[in-house]
């Protein structure tokens, strides 16, 4: 995993210094709109709180979800309702998910990563490629998650893998094992599949 840069055991703040300090030399690099993609879940909420606290041109960030269940934003499965109420008060644009939307070139595509090595909704099941002709799939999980048991839609490998800055953030011991063998390709998974692709640096957080 030389390729791969492992930083153990940061905090959520130090998380969000870390995601700071890219958005930042993003802005300064540029005139233009910045965007990011972030996963959804739990595990991220609390470093966005962080980071919204830090001193960024909110009104250049543009995010986008990795992937978001279909339902509507205010229903409280929705990634993208959860986001847009937390970023957009600091003057962040969120774009939500949609059929043949057109994601942009990423300063940072954030991930997180299940025990099956999914990564945003490309499941297993779903048999991800990163050569997919679509930015954007609608899919449904197999086996569906019990605690969010909704089809999904979510961007796919070419428009994760577009980016200059590619980041894991996994939680617990259990997750750390499925990471590294996905990272040394022992495993065939979604998260192998895009790691191996990858032409950018990788950061895992773990």
């Amino acid at each position: 995993m030389d390729w791969v840069t492992i930083v153990e055991d940061q905090s959520d703040s130090q998380v969000a210094d870390w995601i700071y300090t890219r958005l930042n030399a993003a802005l300064n690099a540029s005139h233009r709109p910045v965007a990011i993609t972030i996963p959804g879940g739990s595990t991220p909420f609390p470093i966005l709180e962080k980071l919204i606290t830090r001193d960024l041109d909110w009104s250049r960030i543009v995010i986008w979800p990795n992937d978001d269940r279909i339902v509507p934003e205010d229903h409280a499965a929705s990634n993208t309702g959860k986001i847009r109420a937390l970023v957009e008060p600091v003057g962040a644009t969120v774009i939500a998910l949609t059929d043949n939307i057109d994601p942009p070139p990423f300063a940072i595509t954030w991930l997180g990563m299940g025990l099956d090595g999914h990564i945003a909704s490309l499941f297993p099941n779903t048999n991800p490629q990163v050569d997919d002709a679509q930015m954007v799939r609608r899919l449904t999980p197999d086996p569906l998650p019990p605690e969010a048991p909704f089809d999904r839609i979510t961007l796919t490998m070419p428009a994760l893998l577009n980016c200059d800055d590619l980041v894991f953030l996994t939680r617990g011991a259990d997750k750390r094992v499925v990471f590294r063998a996905a990272a040394m390709n022992q495993i065939d998974v979604p998260a192998a599949r895009l790691i191996t692709a990858a032409k950018v640096p990788i950061t895992w957080f773990g």
